[in-house]
């Protein structure tokens, strides 16, 4: 069956993942839910998080730790601090044919990423700042990645997998290497990968970043509703 735009698993994707596809990476308490810290620092509640809700995931994530709760609608008590919160949107591929697949610039190659690459994508991730990327992080699905010359300098991977969809993120390109479509040919290659599965993609973007949003419409993607991310420090 293709996922519908108003499935309601979009509206809470690490929930949904953790207690589905990435189930065998959660760690729970109660209601609470996360990933390890070097996969992931995403954090769900339930629904509807009552006081137990909120004191069982501090105890998971411990005195002090960082919780990134995504888009989580629900505020966690005043005990806890808050670290940001960004503006952002969540986007989808329509399923409604193929999604875009520029041409490779000249001499480029999109390649299958290993464990092999992981210090090389730490270092990108360090360089560019696509989003929260950890040691563990490639182990929520497949990513691919541009090299020239042998050295890696662009990537885009899967992140967050509800029932019928997953989610292409980070995306990052080195500074010398902009501007040749790199990011736009990772983004099609993963993409086209999700729906030949019987998969839909989507993806999160920063609503400052207008560039990135661009490049998602010019690939076909829309925009399905604004979000905002929120990480909090336990007591």
């Amino acid at each position: 069956m293709i996922a519908n735009d108003d499935d309601p698993v979009l509206d809470d994707p690490v929930g949904q993942s953790l207690g589905g596809r990435h189930a065998h990476l959660a760690r729970r308490l109660g209601r609470a839910a996360t990933y390890p810290t070097d996969v992931a620092t995403f954090s769900s509640v339930s629904a509807a998080p009552d006081a137990e809700d909120w004191a069982d995931l501090a105890r998971l994530l411990g005195p002090g730790a960082f919780a990134d709760l995504f888009d989580c609608p629900a505020v966690p008590p005043a005990t806890w601090e808050p670290v940001f919160s960004l503006e952002g949107r969540q986007m989808i591929w329509p399923g409604d044919g193929r999604p875009g697949r520029p041409g490779a610039p000249s001499g480029t190659d999109v390649v299958e990423l290993d464990a092999d690459s992981v210090p090389e994508m730490l270092d990108l991730a360090a360089r560019t700042k696509p989003g929260p990327f950890w040691p563990r992080t490639p182990e929520l699905g497949t990513y691919l990645g541009v090299r020239i010359d042998g050295t890696l300098v662009a990537m885009a991977g899967e992140r967050l997998r509800p029932a019928g969809w997953t989610e292409i993120s980070a995306v990052c390109t080195a500074a010398e290497a902009r501007g040749q479509g790199h990011a736009a040919r990772l983004v099609g290659a993963l993409a086209a990968r999700m729906v030949a599965r019987g998969d839909r993609p989507f993806l999160h973007v920063a609503e400052a970043n207008a560039s990135a949003i661009a490049l998602y419409e010019r690939l076909g993607f829309k925009t399905r509703r604004p979000v905002t991310f929120r990480g909090f420090r336990t007591p």
